[in-house]
């Protein structure tokens, strides 16, 4: 059976109250998922390469690319048969009436699963973008409570993408994206601290943002059950990472 994607903010479940927030803590509204690269996450073997991640429990995925870091592709459809999901990303429209900058960096691009899929077993996304083709393989999470195509709990989570780096999903405002001050980790446990500041006026929307981070090789574990403590930026909490 096929499943076409419905848009991004219907399958999350965004609501459609709207608030002025302060600090990036965040309210509802957006659909549009922002990226917050960082240029030291992953390693450069090939930059054609892709890379995926599992993430809000089982409803959502990042496909994770190298290029500017200033022009991050977006899901533009998915569908899905089975246990296999086509993905196709693009440039943003607006991305064409701005230079982009000559950096090489990881970019993550957020999609939702669609209906059908389960998360609990093995995935695997077929990903174009532009002349770029890729197979990605998603390992199936066994405690994934998320349904594809169910409402989101609007809580942070993160997900593997390479040795020692990971994508954090965050929910907020798309004009208040987090800023890493500080990263450290090591075996099980790793601590990300953003910048708080508590004078920066956010839009009023809510949508999905993330946010690469990199431990760096054989520093911290990634093949069990890995926490993560998030601190300032309005993000205090922890994330268990699997």
């Amino acid at each position: 059976m096929t499943s076409a994607l419905r848009p991004l903010a219907s399958v999350v479940g965004l609501v459609a109250a709207a608030f002025l927030v302060a600090g990036c803590t965040a309210g509802p509204g957006s659909d549009t998922p922002t990226s917050s690269p960082a240029p030291s996450a992953g390693n450069v073997d090939d930059q054609n390469d892709m890379e995926g991640a599992l993430l809000d429990d089982g409803r959502m995925f990042a496909v994770v690319t190298w290029g500017s870091s200033t022009c991050v592709p977006q899901v533009d459809q998915v569908t899905g048969e089975g246990q296999t999901v086509t993905v196709t990303l693009a440039d943003p429209a607006a991305e064409a009436e701005k230079p982009c900058t000559a950096d090489l960096a990881p970019r993550a691009s957020l999609g939702a699963l669609p209906e059908g899929v389960d998360p609990t077993k093995d995935i695997t996304l077929n990903v174009t973008y532009g002349d770029l083709t890729d197979d990605i393989d998603l390992d199936g999470d066994p405690a994934a409570a998320g349904t594809p195509g169910g409402s989101t709990e609007y809580q942070p989570t993160a997900g593997w993408f390479d040795d020692g780096a990971l994508v954090l999903l965050t929910w907020g405002s798309s004009s208040c994206i987090p800023v890493v001050e500080s990263l450290e980790g090591s075996g099980t446990s790793g601590t990300a601290t953003f910048v708080t500041d508590d004078d920066q006026v956010c839009t009023m929307d809510m949508g999905p943002r993330a946010t690469m981070l990199a431990f760096g090789d054989d520093t911290v574990e990634d093949d069990g059950t890995f926490t993560l403590t998030l601190v300032g930026g309005g993000l205090d909490g922890t994330v268990e990472v699997r």
